[in-house]
Formats: structure tokens, C-alpha cells, sequence
């Protein structure tokens, strides 16, 4: 008995079944896309739709859409580069407080320039003294920073780079961690190429959000052993985390729901730099508890945890002794790269990659 089957029926299938099925997955691909970046006008058409009509295909796109602008909307509770309401149209000149300067803008590896203001040691300092890159919170611009970096620059005779995230300040684009990735990469890259500076001595500074981006740039292949100290300021071990103690229950949320993570528990054990550590401990935002969780959790072989009673959120580095914590530091670390206890940076140049690395009133810093 003869075969009826189609010879040529797998082809067939090919070019038709599976084809469509290719076009509608992409078809639907698209509209999602679509749905979740207009989901606050899709969630009132739904939301009008469901309480006139009902049904459960509407109730589930409604949850959708829902699943969307939460998704989207998370920027906006994490980044405030417009408080206060000057900060997008203002950044307060170093040269107001008599500081030696130099205003930059750098281009990230995707194009984008940010701002940055190099406060410098005299001449004769300049060179041999340790640079701090500052990375500072998720409000305001590096204006609001110059008190404290005049403070660093005076006592620790350090010089500061000051770093300005995209989208805050005089800095072009939109705010992301991704982005913060690279704003950071770029800064550091600038400082290990410049003559006029010690790139055996760069300390990665970050305070609240900044610490997050700070231990990141810790983290990362290309930088891990270029670093002479890292810094990091009432910072958290990453989003999910601060995101269940602002609300409680979000904790049971999936970790893919949440758009930014600034993951620094799972990083913090891949740095290699000496890490000094400043917690205020009366921060009312930040637990403290997640400071010394990071310092537990540090890859670092050198490591110290500061603490400071009456430090909160936002002023622990006007405490008695904060300065002091940070010069100590200083000299102790470069009293083990004399003694060969710990190995000193790379300082050959670095270039860039081929490929990118992988509300209203007052606002903390987070």
C-alpha cells in the first residue's frame, strides 16, 4: 500500500505554520511592548472598560497594564535629579568656596556627556596626592556636594572628582543603573589617564545610592585591581531589599519585577580593594545593619567598619571624627602597599572596551 503522505509536507510547515507562528509571536512581541509603555493611559481605558463591561480578559490585561507602570514608574521613585527644583538649571561653582578647579565633561562608552568638577591639590601636591572620585546620591548635583569635598580636599589633602550621573545637573541623558555603569567606568577611566595624577591612588568613593554605584565600579573586571581604596557611605545592599523596608511585603515580589537592583551584596565579595566602610548609626532610612552586612560580605583583605552614634543619612560626614576615620584609613593603607601586605594597583592606561560592561518637599539621599 502506497504512502499518501506529502513528501514535502515538513517544508510546507516550515514555510507556512511555523512562519506564521514566527509573525504572530513577533506581532504580540510588539504590541506588549507597546502596551507597557503606554500602560497609564491603557490602564484607565481598562480600568473604565472592566467596571463597565467586567470580564476576566480585561481584568487580566488590567493587571497587566498595572504590572507596567509599576515597572516604568520605579525611576521616579529612585531618582531626584530636579530636587531641589533648581538642580536641572543650577550647579554652585567650586570657585565660591576658593577651591582650585577644573569643570569637565566626559563622554560615556555610549555616547553620552556628563559632567564632572576636578578639585585639585596645588602643583606641587597634585600629583603625588591620592584622588578621590566622588559618587553622591540620588537627589540634587554635585553642587550640593562642594562643602563636603572642600572638607576632604582640606583635610586628607586629597584631590576630588566630583561625578555627575546623567540626567542630573548640567549632564545629558536619562537616569539608569545601566547608565550609571557606564557614567562611572568613564570618570575612572579619565582619571587613570591623566598625567597630572596618581593612578596608584585612586579612592572610589560612594555615599547612599552612590555607594551602590561606587562598589560596582569595585566590582568590575577591568577596574577590580586598579582601585587603591574603596569608600562607601550609608549605602544598601541592593533595591529589593530597601524597596521591603520602605513597604513591607514588596520582599515577595519576583527579583525580574524590580526595574533597578544596584545588587551590591552579590558585588560586594568580588572587590579586592581595601574598603573602609562609615555608618551613621541613627540613619532612619538606611538600616544600619545593612552597612555592616556589606562589610561581613566584602571580598576585601582589608577592611574596617566606622561607625557614628549621631550620624543620620545625610550628615554623618559632618560627625566628629568622620574626617579623621578617612585619613586613618588613608595612611594605613598606604603603610601596607610599603610593607607588601596588600599588592599595589595597576597603573598602566586603561582604553575603553569593545563592548559595554556588562516627591514633593525634601528628599534623602538613597
Amino acid at each position: 500500500m502506497s504512502s499518501t503522505e506529502d513528501p514535502n509536507l515538513p517544508s510546507k510547515m516550515e514555510k507556512t505554520g511555523f512562519k506564521t507562528i514566527e509573525t504572530v509571536g513577533r506581532l504580540v512581541l510588539f504590541i506588549i511592548v507597546r502596551f507597557w509603555r503606554f500602560c497609564s493611559a491603557a490602564m484607565l481605558t481598562l480600568l473604565l472598560l472592566y467596571w463597565l463591561y467586567g470580564g476576566v480578559v480585561i481584568f487580566l490585561l488590567l493587571t497587566a497594564a498595572v504590572l507596567g507602570a509599576l515597572y516604568h514608574y520605579q525611576d521616579s521613585f529612585l531618582y531626584f535629579p530636579e530636587q531641589p527644583l533648581s538642580s536641572r538649571v543650577f550647579v554652585q561653582n567650586a570657585r565660591v568656596l576658593g577651591l582650585p578647579y577644573e569643570n569637565l565633561y566626559i563622554r560615556t562608552q555610549d555616547g553620552i556627556r556628563i559632567n564632572a568638577l576636578f578639585i585639585k591639590q596645588p602643583p606641587q601636591l597634585q600629583a603625588q596626592a591620592p584622588t578621590v572620585l566622588f559618587f553622591h546620591g540620588n537627589a540634587g548635583n554635585i553642587g550640593h556636594r562642594l562643602l563636603n569635598a572642600k572638607a576632604l580636599h582640606a583635610h586628607c589633602y586629597c584631590n576630588v572628582m566630583l561625578v555627575e550621573y546623567r540626567g542630573y545637573g548640567k549632564s545629558e541623558g536619562s537616569p539608569s543603573e545601566y547608565g550609571f555603569t557606564l557614567d562611572a567606568q568613564a570618570a575612572m577611566e579619565h582619571l587613570l589617564n591623566r598625567p597630572d595624577v596618581d593612578a596608584s591612588q585612586i579612592i572610589i568613593f560612594g555615599r547612599s545610592l552612590g555607594g551602590a554605584v561606587a562598589i560596582d565600579l569595585a566590582s568590575q573586571p577591568l577596574f577590580v585591581n586598579r582601585a587603591f581604596a574603596l569608600i562607601v557611605e550609608n549605602t544598601f545592599t541592593n533595591i529589593p531589599s530597601m524597596a521591603s523596608e520602605l513597604l513591607s511585603g514588596l520582599h515577595r515580589l519576583p527579583y525580574f519585577c524590580f526595574r533597578n537592583k544596584f545588587d551590591s551584596i552579590a558585588k560586594i565579595n568580588s572587590t579586592r580593594a581595601p574598603t573602609l566602610f562609615l555608618s551613621g548609626l541613627a540613619d532612619q532610612l538606611i538600616p544600619p545593619r545593612m552597612m555592616k552586612l556589606l562589610y561581613q560580605t566584602s571580598g576585601s583583605t582589608l577592611k574596617r567598619l566606622v561607625t557614628f552614634d549621631g550620624g543620620s543619612h545625610n550628615d554623618t560626614w559632618q560627625c566628629l571624627g568622620y574626617l579623621e576615620a578617612i585619613c586613618s584609613f588613608i595612611s594605613e593603607v598606604q603603610q601596607a602597599h610599603i610593607t607588601g601586605v596588600i599588592t599595589s594597583p595597576v597603573v598602566n592606561e586603561v582604553t575603553p572596551p569593545n563592548t559595554p560592561l556588562h516627591k514633593a518637599g525634601m528628599t534623602q539621599d538613597i
